[in-house]
């Protein structure tokens, strides 16, 4: 008897990797290499959050301190108030940024011209590759206290006294988050019109043909098909939500000073620190705690969303 046809003798065959998975692999090396120098080779550095350092010493030379740099943030007087700006800012910039990515989703897939499609999203995804230094500029052309496109509206068309917006504290969050929406809602649009175009015609046409009007398609069908990727994405945001724009946040307010009480968020006052300073200390042991916050609030969210929904990053 050949052994091939006896089944209670089990033939180990060799795995080779065949020319088309090598292609693949030598695709990823390049991501990998630099996701590798950049992103965990640095790690090597946490050491400093826990060390005095100086430049003459270096590294391994300079002072062992513990958690002295940590115990100067949490004790600052600044500490609530930027922790308050970066925490409510996030919080804002995710759920109005995922209502509207989702809105402008929906209003692509009702498009029936591919053309316009291709136009509106074109011009949705512009603003993500224009730099916070030109939306710093065409923001101030806007909001400049004297010839301000805004304040000339005011005057001449509403008939109303001038606005010094860099002199208004309370009028930021609102003018940042809508810098957000414009900036970065696009590229998130995309994201979610792919996914609307993945969803079955079939759902649709049973869904018309019992009757459905556009709400209730909307409300019944898109909603529960994007629920998944609409969590997975809100996750992901919600890990970072710690850490601030440092460019948007530093640049479209100028660095005022008079604004600092809502736009001071950690990243400018770690910068300024820095700065003024030059603490590489306390500016490594804030980046080591934005971290390891970001890592328990995604797997905080990740469990609560697999509890509730079953819907899960992992």
């Amino acid at each position: 008897m050949k052994i091939e046809n006896n089944p209670n003798v089990k033939i180990k065959k060799r795995n080779r990797i065949t020319s088309r998975e090598w292609s693949l692999y030598s695709m990823c090396a390049i991501p990998m290499i630099l996701v590798f120098v950049f992103c965990y080779l640095p790690m090597g550095g946490i050491i400093i959050a826990f060390k005095n350092y100086k430049f003459n010493k270096g590294i391994f030379g300079s002072d062992w301190v513990g958690f002295k740099n940590f115990e100067y943030f949490f004790t600052t007087n600044d500490f609530w108030r930027i922790t308050r700006n970066t925490i409510v800012m996030n919080l804002l910039f995710i759920f109005i940024g995922l209502f509207c990515a989702v809105g402008l989703a929906i209003l692509l897939y009702e498009l029936k011209s591919r053309a316009a499609t291709r136009v509106y999203q074109t011009m949705l995804i512009t603003p993500h590759f224009v730099s916070m230094v030109i939306v710093s500029y065409m923001l101030y052309a806007f909001l400049h206290p004297q010839n301000g496109i805004l304040n000339q509206f005011l005057v001449n068309f509403l008939h109303l006294e001038k606005v010094d917006w860099y002199a208004t504290p309370m009028a930021w969050p609102f003018i940042l988050v809508i810098c957000h929406i414009w900036k970065a809602t696009g590229m998130n649009c995309v994201i979610y019109y792919a996914a609307l175009m993945g969803i079955d015609q079939s759902l649709f046409e049973a869904a018309r043909i019992d009757g459905a009007n556009k709400r209730q398609i909307v409300w019944h069908i898109i909603v529960p098909c994007l629920t998944s990727l609409m969590t997975i994405m809100t996750i992901l945001n919600i890990g970072g939500i710690f850490r601030a724009d440092f460019g948007m946040f530093y640049q479209l307010p100028r660095d005022i000073g008079t604004l600092y009480p809502t736009t001071d968020v950690i990243d400018t006052y770690i910068f300024r620190t820095m700065r003024v300073i030059g603490d590489m200390g306390m500016s490594s042991a804030v980046g080591l705690l934005q971290s390891i916050v970001g890592i328990i609030m995604v797997c905080t969210t990740n469990s609560i969303s697999k509890k509730v929904s079953e819907i899960s990053l992992f």
